[in-house]
C-alpha cells in the first residue's frame, strides 16, 4: 500500500521546469540571491554540475545551497524535499491548535505533502506539553463554530457522494492500521489525504456539506494521528490531532472532538505526560456533557485511569475504573458512533489490566489481562497480551511469563508499529532481573528469528 516517496532531485527539476527556466537561469537566480545574503558562489560550470547531481538524483544540497534553492524556487525545503530548516519551513514546526477553519485546511495540506516528502525535523519532532493545554481549553471555551459554507469558493464541486467516499476508504485504512499496525499504510493515508481530500477541502460546497465535509476529514485526519503516533512520530502525530480537531469543531462533531482529546490523553500516558493526560481525559468527558454516550464516557474514564495509575494513586485510578465499568454497563450500541464501538468489555479489561500493571498489583493485572483478548483486533490482542506477560513477571512467574511473551511474538509478526516494540522492549529491561536462568534462555532461543524481538535486541534500533 506504501506509496513511493519523489526524491528531492525530482521536485526540483520539477519546480525548475514549472517555472519554465532552464539550468542557466535557475543559476542566475542562485547567483543573484546569494548576493543579496553576501555569499558568493563559484563558477557557472560549476554550479550548474551541481544541479545536475542534484536532480539526477546522485546527491542533495547541502546546508548552504539548500536556503538559496528554497528562495529561488519559491518553495519551503520540506516541499522540496529536504531537510534544511528555512524560515518558511517554521509554521511547519509549530504545535498550536488552528486559528480558523482556512488556518486548518492550509496547514494540514502542508503537513501532509511535508510527511510525503519524509521532511525530517517534522517526523522527529517532540510533541509539545503546552500545546496539549492549549488545545483542551480552547476548545472547551470555543463559540459556536463558523458554518463552513464555501458556496462561493473556486476548485472542484463537493457533495455528500465526495464525503461518503472519504468515509469508506479512511474505515479501509484504519483496518489495515488495526490489523497490520501504523507502520504498514501510514503512507498511504498521508497520500490519499494529500491529494485526495486537499482539493476537497478547498473547493466548493454549502454549509450542510462543509459541515458533514469537516468532521469526516477530521476522523480521517485522527487516523492519521494515531498510525503516526503508532510509528513513533510523535510530534507529528500531536500536530494532526490538533488539526483534527479543529476540524471536528466546525464540523460541529463534538463526539468525535471528545475522542480526539482522548486519544491526546493516550499518547500523552505513553510518552510520559501523566498530569496533562490526566487533563485531557476530564477536558473530554466534559466538553461532551451534552451528548455523551455511555461507550464514551467510559473510555474517558478509562483514559483518565490509565494517568493516574502511572503517577501512583491507585485510590483515583480505581475510581476512574469503577465510574468506566458503571458507564460501560449501561451503554445502547444503537446510540453509539460507529467508531466507538470497539470499545467493549475486552477493552476495557485491557485498559484495568495496564491500569494495575502500573500500580504493581499483578495478580489483579494477571486477571483483567486473561479477559482482554479480543479475538479481532490483532494489536490491541498484542498490547494485552504483553500486558500480562509483564504482569506474570511482576508477580514472580517467569515461566508463564515467557511463554505468554512468546505467544504475542506470534500474534504480532505481521505488526509494523513502533508502540508494539517499545512494549516488547520494556519486557526484556524486566526480564534482565531473572538473568540466564532456563525460561529465560528458551525464550531466547525460540524468539530469536521474530522480527520484533530482532528489533528489540540491544545492538537493534528503535
Amino acid at each position: 500500500m506504501a506509496n513511493p516517496v519523489q526524491p528531492a532531485g525530482t521536485l526540483i527539476r520539477a519546480a525548475r521546469t514549472g517555472r519554465g527556466w532552464s539550468q542557466t537561469r535557475l543559476i542566475s537566480e542562485l547567483r543573484r540571491i546569494a548576493a543579496r545574503r553576501g555569499q558568493t558562489l563559484p563558477t557557472d560550470t560549476s554550479v550548474k554540475r551541481r544541479i545536475a547531481i542534484w536532480e539526477n538524483g546522485h546527491g542533495t544540497p547541502d546546508d548552504f545551497y539548500g536556503p538559496l534553492l528554497c528562495e529561488a524556487l519559491g518553495l519551503t525545503s520540506a516541499e522540496l524535499g529536504l531537510n534544511q530548516l528555512s524560515g518558511h519551513d517554521s509554521a511547519l514546526l509549530q504545535t498550536e491548535y488552528p486559528a480558523s477553519p482556512d488556518a486548518a485546511i492550509g496547514n494540514v495540506g502542508q503537513l501532509w505533502q511535508a510527511d510525503l516528502n519524509e521532511y525530517e525535523p517534522l517526523l522527529q519532532s517532540e510533541p509539545s506539553e503546552p500545546a496539549w493545554h492549549e488545545a483542551s481549553l480552547r476548545w472547551l471555551v470555543a463559540p459556536d463554530p463558523a458554518p463552513p459554507d464555501r458556496q462561493a469558493a473556486d476548485g472542484v464541486r463537493v457533495g455528500l457522494a465526495d464525503v461518503d467516499v472519504i468515509k469508506s476508504t479512511s474505515g479501509m485504512f484504519a483496518q489495515l492500521d488495526d490489523r497490520f499496525g501504523g507502520g504498514h499504510a501510514r503512507h498511504a493515508v498521508i497520500h490519499y489525504l494529500s491529494r485526495e481530500v486537499v482539493p476537497l477541502l478547498n473547493g466548493r460546497y454549502k454549509e450542510s456539506v462543509g459541515q458533514a465535509l469537516f468532521a469526516t476529514v477530521a476522523e480521517a485526519t485522527l487516523l492519521a494521528g494515531w498510525m503516526s503516533y503508532d510509528a513513533c512520530h510523535h510530534g507529528l502525530a500531536q500536530r494532526y490531532f490538533l488539526h483534527a480537531l479543529r476540524f471536528a469543531q466546525d464540523g460541529k462533531d463534538r463526539r468525535l472532538a471528545g475522542s480526539i482529546l482522548s486519544a491526546m490523553s493516550h499518547q500523552a500516558t505513553f510518552l510520559g505526560h501523566y498530569t496533562p493526560a490526566a487533563t485531557l481525559a476530564r477536558a473530554a468527558r466534559m466538553g461532551i456533557s451534552g451528548v455523551a454516550t455511555p461507550t464514551l464516557m467510559a473510555q474517558f474514564h478509562a483514559m483518565e485511569a490509565r494517568a493516574l495509575a502511572r503517577t501512583g494513586d491507585r485510590r483515583a485510578c480505581e475510581q476512574a475504573l469503577a465510574e468506566a465499568t458503571k458507564a460501560l454497563e449501561s451503554r445502547n450500541s444503537g446510540d453509539e458512533p460507529e467508531w466507538i464501538t470497539y470499545f467493549d468489555e475486552a477493552e476495557l479489561a485491557a485498559e484495568a489490566a495496564h491500569c494495575f500493571r502500573d500500580v504493581n498489583s499483578a495478580r489483579q493485572a494477571v486477571a483483567y489481562a486473561e479477559n482482554a483478548m479480543s479475538g479481532s483486533h490483532v494489536r490491541s490482542d498484542f498490547f494485552a497480551t504483553m500486558v500480562l506477560a509483564d504482569a506474570h513477571l511482576r508477580a514472580g512467574e517467569p515461566e508463564e511469563a515467557c511463554r505468554v511473551a512468546l505467544e504475542a511474538l506470534d500474534l504480532g509478526e505481521q505488526l509494523k508499529s513502533g508502540r508494539c516494540i517499545s512494549y516488547l522492549a520494556e519486557f526484556r529491561r524486566h526480564l534482565k532481573r531473572y538473568g540466564d536462568t532456563a525460561p529465560v534462555r528458551e525464550l531466547h532461543e525460540q524468539a530469536a528469528e521474530h522480527r520484533l524481538w530482532m528489533a528489540t535486541a540491544p545492538t537493534a534500533s528503535t
